[in-house]
């Protein structure tokens, strides 16, 4: 079993986009896939409650609800025994212990990022804690980075990929900014819930990033600027 934690201090970054559509793209290749939702929002949790029936099922948790009476937390948190991928959705502030137990139990990490200057600085500055965590903890933990909601050829993306460029942590993908996204969580779906051609380009770049959390192989490289943008694009 693996367990994915998505991870960031900054809210409003997309960390229930991505927890929900990679929930939704394990489950539908047939692995049995449970989402933890942290988060006392509970947004994950609302999505597992409008997924329609012919979809794919995935196991909820809604672990930011305290337990009652006899329960013990072990019990409330606990899986269908076939459970191979748990996909946890965390809120944007943590205690340090809190974090502690996360990373403890986890099989690698994604830290979403906005193309703005201030999630961008906000960003760094988590990660750069981040490391200093995990390596006093002496975990050999995978970190990626997703750029999330991205425009192609605008400055903010441009002073993203230069920021990331001198750090150790990878851009693992990019997720371009669509209303797709807005419409799949709507309905309670993950973009690969949807088969219309308009969700397509979609669905390549989150293989991308299912593809280094399997594999921890890198498919593809920071899109380009420019006349290169459209062929990165098509290539992914």
């Amino acid at each position: 079993m693996k367990r994915l934690l998505i991870l960031n201090s900054k809210g409003g970054c997309g960390k229930t986009t991505i927890a929900t559509n990679l929930a939704g793209f394990y489950a539908a290749s047939g692995t049995s896939t449970a989402l933890f939702d942290y988060d006392p929002q509970g947004s994950s949790k609302r999505w597992l409650e409008l997924r329609p029936d012919q979809f794919p099922d995935i196991s909820g948790v809604f672990a930011a609800k305290t337990t009652q009476g006899s329960v013990t937390r072990s019990f409330a948190l606990r899986v269908p025994p076939d459970t191979q991928r748990i996909i946890v959705d965390t809120p944007a502030s943590m205690k340090r212990l809190e974090m502690m137990e996360m990373l403890r139990s986890a099989t690698a990490v994604v830290v979403p990022v906005l193309p703005s200057g201030i999630d961008c600085h906000v960003t760094l500055d988590f990660l750069k804690q981040l490391g200093d965590l995990v390596r006093q903890m002496g975990l050999n933990l995978p970190i990626g980075i997703v750029a999330n909601r991205v425009r192609l050829n605008t400055r903010a993306f441009k002073k993203l990929k230069a920021s990331l460029e001198d750090l150790d942590v990878p851009l693992v993908a990019f997720l371009r900014e669509s209303q797709n996204y807005v419409y799949a969580a709507e309905s309670g779906c993950a973009v690969v819930d949807l088969k219309q051609p308009a969700f397509k380009k979609d669905n390549q770049q989150w293989s991308i990033l299912i593809n280094w959390l399997e594999t921890g192989e890198l498919l593809s490289s920071i899109p380009p600027s420019n006349n290169e943008s459209q062929h990165a694009l098509n290539l992914c």
